[in-house]
């Protein structure tokens, strides 16, 4: 295992654990473009940072992937790679057109040490469904787990072109999963493939875009409570990694707080800053999401 970034304190509790490939997100539809880099774990590490908690990724990537962009308290295990994941993503009135190029290999629980296997938290966030049903199954019960599907979600043809699937094997890493956060977009915006999720999983929060997000809580009776979470109007300049930041935000103010309603509204908020600058320099701190929640509460 290669690592670039060096944890201080080997025996200290891991506080974030962020499973997935970083990305290299294209400025334009063309394999060979300048990139930023991307992924569902990059976006979610700077959010816990911003947010005052310590992130560790494990990722995979090539050797001569960029990586500068990732602050050097980011605790980064990178797991060899030939090739890194790459995206472009194409927004139109209509929504987005991704783009998908050299996948990088999955990640596998055996490449997990025993170290990391017990964090507070962690971010299961698969782009091309590199993470597999092995890897949340050594997480202990203590352990809030989060999963953000997308990556289970999608195929892709010849082109590169990304389109929607179904989750071919949900119910083996479902039951091992405390709270599911996805998208219209990763459900093609067909509400009715959520119905197998509940089977499995108590809590599944859905981010609809600029209406904010709707929080599903299944009791012990299998009665499901929806709750519309509103959104916090923003003047949106880059979408790229909303979601990841959503998910990233409900699952530390959820580990911090255990009320849902105030957390997915915390993780509105907190996503919409982020969507007012291009890539992660709008992510706000801990403060400024807290401050527009004192002014505008929100009460059931």
């Amino acid at each position: 295992m290669l690592k670039s970034n060096a944890m201080t304190k080997q025996d200290a509790q891991i506080d974030i654990l962020l499973i997935g490939h970083l990305t290299r997100d294209l400025i334009d539809n063309h394999p060979q473009s300048n990139y930023r880099l991307g992924g569902t774990v990059s976006f979610a590490a700077i959010t816990a940072l911003c947010l005052g908690r310590k992130p560790t990724i494990i990722t995979r990537a090539s050797p001569e992937t960029d990586l500068s962009e990732l602050p050097a308290s980011v605790d980064l295990h990178v797991l060899p790679s030939a090739t890194t994941t790459t995206f472009a993503n194409v927004y139109t009135e209509h929504g987005r057109i991704q783009y998908c190029y050299t996948p990088a290999p999955a990640i596998t629980a055996d490449e997990i040490p025993a170290a990391l296997r017990h964090p507070r938290a962690v971010l299961l966030g698969p782009l091309v469904n590199e993470i597999g049903g092995d890897i949340p199954l050594i997480f202990p019960p203590s352990t809030l787990v989060e999963a953000v599907p997308q990556g289970w979600m999608r195929r892709w043809d010849e082109t590169g072109r990304v389109y929607s699937k179904p989750w071919e094997n949900a119910e083996v890493i479902l039951p091992h999963v405390n709270v599911l956060v996805l998208s219209l977009e990763d459900i093609n915006y067909d509400l009715k493939r959520l119905d197998p999720f509940f089977q499995h999983v108590p809590m599944i929060v859905l981010t609809e875009y600029r209406d904010g997000s709707t929080l599903y809580q299944r009791d012990e009776g299998g009665t499901i409570r929806e709750t519309k979470i509103p959104p916090r109007p923003a003047n949106e300049v880059d979408p790229t990694g909303a979601g990841d930041i959503f998910a990233t935000a409900f699952m530390i103010r959820l580990q911090e707080t255990a009320d849902p309603v105030q957390s997915a509204r915390f993780a509105n908020i907190t996503a919409s800053f982020g969507v007012e600058h291009e890539g992660i320099t709008g992510i706000p701190s801990r403060e400024q999401v807290l401050a527009y929640m004192e002014a505008h509460p929100f009460v059931l």
